[in-house]
C-alpha cells in the first residue's frame, strides 16, 4: 500500500492511499483520519485498507482523486519521535580521513544514532527555510521506516515485524553549526533543522525483492540544480533497519510512530556519487587538501527520487528550493 497526507490546513492533515502508479488517491478517513492512526490501529485497519488500496488500482473507486505531489504534507507531518543513524560505514570513514578524526570505537558492531526533531517534518514540494547560508546548508538523502509498537528489548529479528511503512527523506544539516554541537557529546539540535519525506509512504511489500535484509536495494538518485549529484545504493547499509530498531530499544519502548532513519545513503564505489554535499567535499580534501564544492545558496534546487527496479515510481520525488526565512519572531 502507498499512503500520503493530504495538506487540508490542519496541523495532521487528512491520510489519502494512493494508486501503485502515483496517479490516483482516495481519502480513507472514515478508516483512519491520518497516517499516525492507522500506525496506532494497524492490526484492526489493515485489511479494509488493503482492500480499499485494491480497489483504487482497479480503477473502480467513483471517489478517486488525481494525486498531487505538491498538495501533500510529510507522510506523518510530525511524528512522537525521529531517531537517526548512520549506517553507511563508507561515509564516516570518509569523515574520519578527511577531518583526521580518531576512528569511533566499535563502530562496526554498535549502530550510531542521534534523537533529532519529529514535530515539524516539511512537505516534498515545501520551501526549504532558513535563516541564512552562512549555516552551511546541505542535503542528505536517507531512508526511514515507520514502526508500530516495539517493546523494550526486541531484538532485531522481532524488530522486522515491527516494521509498518518505508520512507524517503531529505535530512536536511547545517554544516558549520554541527562540529560544535557534535564535540559537546549532547547531540544535534540547531546543526538538524527540519527534515523533508517524498510524497508516499509504502508498505515493505511494494519493493519486492528490492526490500531485502531490512534495507532498500535501491539507488537514491539526487539531482542539484537540475545536475547529477549522485546515485549511491541503498543496498549498503552495514546495520539494516531492524538492527537499527533494536538498538533503539534497547532501554525503551518505542511508540507506535516512531521513525528511525538510515543515514546518509553512501557507498565505497565512488563513482555512484553522493547524497550529500558534505560527502563530496570530504572526497576532494581527501585528493586536492580543500573542498571545492560550496554549500547551498538561497534559490537552489535539489531533487531525490528512489524508483523501482523497472522505473515505475515508488515514494515519488522530494523537489524542493532552498528560500530565506524572515524572524516573525515579536
Amino acid at each position: 500500500m502507498k499512503f500520503a497526507t493530504f495538506a487540508d490546513g490542519s496541523r495532521d492533515g487528512r491520510l489519502l492511499l494512493v494508486s501503485r502508479d502515483l496517479k490516483q488517491a482516495v481519502e480513507v478517513v472514515d478508516l483512519a483520519p491520518t497516517l499516525q492512526a492507522a500506525i496506532d490501529n494497524w492490526e484492526k485497519v489493515e485489511a479494509d485498507l488493503q482492500s480499499r488500496y485494491d480497489a483504487l488500482n482497479k480503477r473502480i473507486l467513483k471517489e478517486s482523486i488525481s494525486f498531487a505531489p505538491t498538495e501533500v504534507m510529510a507522510p506523518l507531518p510530525r511524528a512522537w519521535q525521529w531517531l537517526d543513524g548512520s549506517s553507511f560505514l563508507s561515509h564516516s570513514e570518509l569523515m574520519q580521513r578527511a577531518f583526521n578524526l580518531d576512528p569511533i570505537e566499535g563502530v562496526e558492531e554498535t549502530p550510531l544514532m542521534y534523537q533529532g526533531a519529529g514535530d515539524d517534518f516539511i512537505g516534498p514540494c515545501d520551501d526549504i527555510r532558513l535563516p541564512t547560508e552562512a549555516h552551511g546548508i546541505d542535503f542528505e538523502g536517507e531512508f526511514a521506516v515507520l514502526v508500530d509498537e516495539v517493546p523494550m528489548g526486541c531484538t532485531a529479528e522481532q524488530a522486522k515485524k515491527h516494521i509498518r511503512l518505508l520512507l524517503q527523506v531529505n535530512d536536511i544539516s547545517l554544516r558549520a553549526l554541527a562540529p560544535r554541537e557534535m564535540r559537546t557529546g549532547f547531540g544535534f539540535v540547531q546543526a538538524k533543522s527540519s527534515s523533508s519525506f517524498a510524497p508516499v509512504a509504502v508498505t515493505p511489500d511494494e519493493l519486492g525483492d528490492a526490500w531485502c535484509g531490512a534495507r532498500v536495494h535501491l539507488p537514491l538518485n539526487v539531482q542539484w540544480n537540475g545536475e547529477w549529484f549522485g546515485h549511491p545504493h541503498g543496498g549498503a547499509m552495514h546495520f539494516g533497519f531492524h538492527e537499527l530498531i533494536a538498538h533503539a530499544a534497547l532501554t525503551r519502548r518505542l511508540s507506535a510512530g516512531t521513525l528511525i532513519g538510515s543515514g546518509t545513503v553512501s557507498n565505497h564505489d565512488r563513482s555512484v556519487g553522493s547524497a550529500c554535499i558534505s560527502e563530496r567535499r570530504a572526497i576532494e580534501m581527501i585528493a586536492h587538501g580543500t573542498p571545492q564544492t560550496r554549500f547551498m545558496h538561497f534559490g537552489d534546487h535539489i531533487r531525490m527520487e528512489a524508483c523501482c527496479a523497472d522505473g515505475s515510481p515508488l515514494f515519488g520525488a522530494i523537489e524542493q528550493r532552498v528560500s530565506q526565512e524572515r524572524s516573525s519572531c515579536g
